[in-house]
């Protein structure tokens, strides 16, 4: 049952620039790998075989900004480490988007010092927290497919 028995001979099929943008994007995201404590081998674990990242487009993290378009922040980020975080964002091509990856890098997690950043997002905007200590594979899956229903929402009006 192919595409040509649904519509008969029409041949023509119709959409939005909206939708066809979005679902460029959301089919086309390239994780950047920023991995920095134990979430970091979940979300590499992400990637295997078992659970197979690829089916959505992202078989490879990146490890250049300038070639990513999702940051998923994976682990703690020390007060150190938050100007790095920045600047690595701030490199990133528009559209961008930022995944919270478990406890730590959502509010601090069981680290509640001065040293640790108490959320990533007081650093840079966060579009999806994934919860989990630390959390599995299917959970950044997850969350990787919520924002992949976020951008599908968004307007024309929001892209500039």
């Amino acid at each position: 049952m192919g595409l040509e028995q649904k519509l008969g001979n029409m041949g023509v099929v119709t959409t939005t620039l909206e939708t066809a943008v979005n679902w460029g994007r959301t089919n086309a995201m390239w994780p950047m790998l920023f991995g920095l404590a134990c979430c970091a081998i979940e979300m590499i674990s992400t990637v295997m075989p078992d659970n197979d990242l690829s089916r959505f487009g992202m078989e490879l993290m990146r490890a250049s900004p300038r070639q990513s378009d999702l940051m998923i922040v994976a682990g703690r980020v020390s007060r150190k480490m938050a100007p790095v975080l920045r600047r690595l964002y701030d490199q990133m091509p528009d559209p961008k988007w930022v995944i919270a990856m478990g406890d730590c890098a959502s509010c601090g997690g069981v680290f509640n010092n001065y040293a640790v950043v108490q959320g990533v997002d007081e650093v840079v905007p966060v579009d999806v927290y994934v919860a989990g200590c630390p959390p599995r594979p299917e959970a950044l899956m997850h969350g990787i497919l919520t924002l992949h229903e976020k951008v599908k929402r968004e307007k024309i009006k929001d892209w500039a």
